[in-house]
């Protein structure tokens, strides 16, 4: 959460000169937001392979496949004081450099503890690019948002979707090890990417002000707060078991590496369109119910299907359950109507996507140790049945039209005043004001 910069005066730059810094800013943007899931999704297709040559147990494969929830949810809360201390471009160009310099570290070793130090470096490019691409959109396309915020998603989805669909013929193409490939091709996109965040010049008039944090301990007291935060995390966990583990399970059911990857892909774009739908019909509270209970049968319907019958349309599960995770937009758009205030909504924002990502981190490490331990498939689809059962009761619950600011004893809307600061998050950066104690202001 940072301050927000002045605006940047009329006469900072020449007409032409503005344009043309836009257009790059626009390019670097959606070029970030194709590097945003390559490294994680370029795994579960190749993860037998990754096994073998690593040397390591399922429970161990479980944690390659748990980092990447757990560094969005670690890793994100630094891009905001980042963000404070230096330019735009200079943190994202040192995140992608970053991304660039650990998926090259995760496929020239063989020891385990250095590939998962090259995962979570690989993941800084991912973990900042969710906290600062929607606030850059905001800042600089301020009447364009919807446009660049869809620009950038849709590369998000489609370098996802390339990634799962090559990473197993890569792999075959390349011989021995081919698995390094298949991950370490990703290393030239974030490095080329880096490159127009470079050539971005400095915001003219614009100041490094402090930052200060934002205490959300007070929604501990709301049962509405703590009922979206496992919503959110029950979702992201269904989406992370389904990236990590069904290319794997599918290749076990005698599918081939390419076929899985592709499946895996089909399911990612699916998701593209949800992303834009579902939003508008969450806002009218007479679908919201409704809405829940199509995404909960088609999650049910879709692990039931892979479950008994893997080999026969595959895709129609794997599609079944891309319409499962409309479950994502839908809590993105339940966070902003189920507090009253700007103050509430950004801190419910921060902290229903931060535990929740916390949580949804157990999903994937767990189906890891079961496999491992069961030597079957099982536990996975018991996870997340489980999963999708706590995930309609706590939807049922935050469908509910009650607001977290009547939970919480002290968040009146007498409080709206003070310092502003931009809190920056999944969505795009709500602007709030934060009153400091005895009315002071915030220390840098």
């Amino acid at each position: 959460m940072t301050r927000t910069a002045p605006s940047l005066p009329a006469a900072a730059a020449s007409g032409s000169d503005r344009r043309r810094g836009l257009r790059l800013i626009a390019v670097a943007i959606v070029l970030t937001g194709f590097n945003l899931r390559t490294a994680v999704n370029s795994v579960g297709p190749v993860l037998e392979e990754l096994e073998q040559g690593l040397s390591i147990s399922s429970g161990l494969a479980g944690v390659v496949t748990t980092m990447p929830v757990l560094c969005f949810a670690l890793i994100g809360f630094a891009g905001p004081p980042l963000a404070a201390r230096y330019r735009d471009g200079h943190v994202l160009a040192g995140a992608l450099l970053a991304m660039a310099a650990g998926t090259v570290l995760r496929v020239v070793t063989d020891a385990f503890w250095l590939f998962l130090v090259g995962t979570v470096l690989a993941m800084v490019g991912g973990a900042l690019g969710n906290v600062l691409l929607p606030s850059l959109v905001k800042r600089y396309f301020p009447e364009r948002t919807g446009l660049l915020i869809g620009a950038y998603s849709v590369s998000m989805a489609v370098g996802g979707a390339i990634a799962s669909v090559s990473a197993a013929p890569i792999a075959a193409a390349t011989g021995a090890d081919g698995w390094r490939w298949a991950l370490g091709v990703w290393a030239v996109f974030a490095a080329v990417t880096a490159l127009p965040w470079l050539s971005v010049p400095a915001r003219p008039g614009a100041s490094r002000e402090a930052h200060r944090r934002v205490r959300m301990r007070s929604l501990l007291r709301s049962r509405m707060a703590l009922a979206l935060a496992l919503f959110f995390a029950m979702q992201s966990m269904q989406a992370y078991v389904l990236i990590g583990w069904t290319a794997q399970y599918l290749r076990d059911e005698g599918l081939s590496a390419a076929t899985a990857g592709l499946l895996l892909g089909i399911n990612t774009i699916v998701v593209i369109p949800l992303n834009a739908i579902v939003p508008t019909l969450t806002v009218r509270p007479h679908l919201q119910r409704p809405l829940l209970a199509g995404f909960c049968v088609s999650y049910v319907a879709g692990w039931v299907g892979l479950m008994v019958a893997p080999r026969s349309v595959p895709w129609l599960w794997m599609g079944l359950l891309a319409l499962g995770m409309g479950t994502f937009a839908m809590v993105l758009t339940l966070i902003g109507l189920r507090a009253r205030t700007p103050e509430t909504t950004a801190a419910l924002s921060t902290t229903t996507q931060g535990w929740g990502y916390l949580l949804a981190g157990a999903g994937p490490l767990l189906v890891g140790v079961l496999r491992g331990s069961t030597g079957s498939y099982t536990g996975m689809f018991v996870v997340v049945l489980a999963g999708v059962a706590v995930l309609a009761v706590t939807g049922w619950f935050v469908t509910r039209e009650r607001y977290v600011d009547d939970e919480v004893p002290g968040w009146g809307s007498d409080a709206h005043h003070g310092d502003v600061i931009e809190v920056a998050g999944t969505e795009p950066p709500v602007t709030v004001h934060v009153t400091e104690p005895g009315g002071g202001s915030p220390r840098g």
